[in-house]
């Protein structure tokens, strides 16, 4: 049960894409509240610099029957990255890396779901960062699944991790010596659709 329900949780982190839909797929929509995609690099070695996405939309379509089937896509504005440091964003937006106005965003669609564990999985799927698309993997772990307490309705939640280059979408300005390797951890919250 553990398997199927992260297979289809976790197709993260984006936007149309997958397999075909099976008829009794069930529509989960995430928790804007408690979803959040972190990042980190390596600062000329003197320090790990972080960011975060948060309040970013997405659903998951599940199907327990055939998890294979199932699918998540999620995306984001750019510009709701948030560094800390507003001199730093205003880089990250500038020509330098994203050059990005109100309408860029980042999206992510699952294409695959391999099960490895009783609640881990390995989830495939395109990533679009800066009108760049490339395969990323997740490597995903079911949290919980259940009925929320104060929400009364079925919720699930899972963490995945991954790793990106910088330079795959050509954000690698002052690589290497800042680090072309992100990391990046994902934490997300996901309702059933009323």
């Amino acid at each position: 049960m553990k398997n199927a329900i992260l297979a289809s949780a976790l197709g993260l982190t984006t936007v149309l894409a997958g397999p075909a839909f099976a008829a009794d797929a069930e529509k989960y929509v995430l928790d804007a509240s408690h979803s959040q995609i972190l990042f980190e690099y390596n600062h000329l070695g003197f320090s790990t610099t972080y960011g975060m996405f948060s309040g970013f939309e997405g659903e998951i379509m599940f199907d327990e029957a055939a998890p294979e089937a199932s699918s998540v896509t999620v995306s984001m504005p750019v510009m709701s990255m948030f560094t800390g440091w507003e001199e730093r964003h205003a880089h990250f937006m500038s020509p330098d890396f994203f050059a990005a106005g109100d309408d860029e965003m980042v999206s992510f669609a699952s294409t695959g779901i391999e099960v490895t564990g009783e609640d881990t999985a390995l989830i495939t799927g395109d990533l679009t960062l800066n009108d760049v698309t490339k395969s990323v993997v997740l490597d995903a772990k079911l949290n919980q699944k259940g009925d929320h307490p104060m929400a009364g309705k079925p919720w699930m939640g899972f963490d995945a991790t991954t790793t990106l280059m910088r330079s795959d979408y050509n954000l690698g300005k002052f690589a290497p010596f800042v680090s072309d390797e992100v990391q990046v951890k994902i934490s997300i919250e996901a309702m059933k659709a009323d």
